[in-house]
């Protein structure tokens, strides 16, 4: 009988770089025709579960953390302690986010996304797990989705739990301030933006409608504990797994790289597409740096309707 896994913390320290991939293909490239076989024929005998990062968000237009759309990051991520501690960080990550939620909204699956749920209409995935919080493995089709790390879409009250859709939220954010304007400097992943700190200052949180707590997005924030359940949820996904497909990931963090480590540890058999090398490549049978958006789509073409 295994003993129930430990819940891991998102960490957010910067993690030393991994080093490249021996002879891998560019980031232009749909990976080694040989490498892609083999994928194919992993992915054809099905039961295989699908750990999303996001890489896979790139394409529709979603800045990443650590991949080439993430090089310019200058705001650091917010943290759960910051948040829950200072009214005033509260104030800066809502009015960035207030503003940067319209990316996150206005996003469509890419082919990515349609791939996997395509992979899923046809029977082949036992499991899909998300470490991003952007909901359109959901838009694109998929179903039984673990959002590992929450939803964008949707807010919860530190202070009496209730849950509510973000676009309400948004409506009297924007009542709230209706003769505030930003101007954008950066846009930073998960709905995130940088802008002058003068125009943080007059930017006016709102509390919960029922409450009138703190709201929170419905998200695990750096230095914040994924929920044991859904941590659980996702190890025994993985424990039933034929084999376990990363996609668009670093695996710099533990909060994903567990999965990895268990499939490991178990003689699952791992595949990884990410563009750039991870942390888990050693654990790896297969590797391909490529595309997610043409590599995916590539990899259903070869399989039976």
């Amino acid at each position: 009988m295994r003993t129930a896994a430990p819940v891991v913390t998102v960490a957010a320290e910067v993690t030393a770089p991994v080093p490249a991939r021996p002879g891998a293909a560019g980031p232009d490239r749909d990976g080694p025709a040989a490498e892609l076989r083999e994928l194919t024929e992993l992915v054809r005998a099905g039961g295989v579960v699908v750990l999303s990062g996001a890489g896979l968000s790139t394409e529709s237009g979603i800045p990443d953390y650590r991949g080439p759309t993430g090089l310019t990051r200058r705001v650091a991520p917010m943290t759960y302690q910051a948040f829950t501690r200072d009214p005033l960080a509260r104030r800066r990550y809502w009015a960035r986010s207030h503003v940067g939620w319209r990316l996150v909204a206005g996003a469509v699956p890419n082919a990515g996304h349609l791939a996997v749920a395509e992979l899923q209409r046809r029977g082949l995935l036992a499991g899909v797990i998300t470490q991003n919080v952007d909901g359109l493995h959901q838009a694109a089709g998929a179903r039984g989705v673990i959002d590992l790390h929450g939803r964008l879409d949707r807010v919860v009250c530190l202070d009496c739990g209730q849950r509510s859709p973000r676009d309400a939220l948004e409506l009297r954010l924007a009542a709230a301030n209706a003769g505030w304007r930003a101007q954008i400097t950066t846009v930073q992943p998960d709905g995130d933006v940088d802008m002058p700190d003068d125009q943080l200052a007059s930017f006016r949180p709102v509390g919960c409608a029922v409450c009138a707590g703190t709201l929170k997005p419905d998200v695990v924030f750096f230095g914040e504990s994924v929920p044991a359940e859904r941590v659980q949820r996702c190890y025994a996904t993985v424990e039933a797994a034929r084999a376990l497909l990363v996609l668009g990931s670093s695996l710099t963090v533990m909060s994903g790289r567990r999965f990895v480590l268990r499939a490991a540890g178990l003689g699952v058999p791992v595949a990884i597409v990410n563009q750039g090398a991870t942390r888990a490549d050693p654990h790896a049978a297969i590797t391909l740096d490529a595309s997610l958006g043409r590599l995916l789509p590539a990899l259903v073409a070869g399989l039976p309707a």
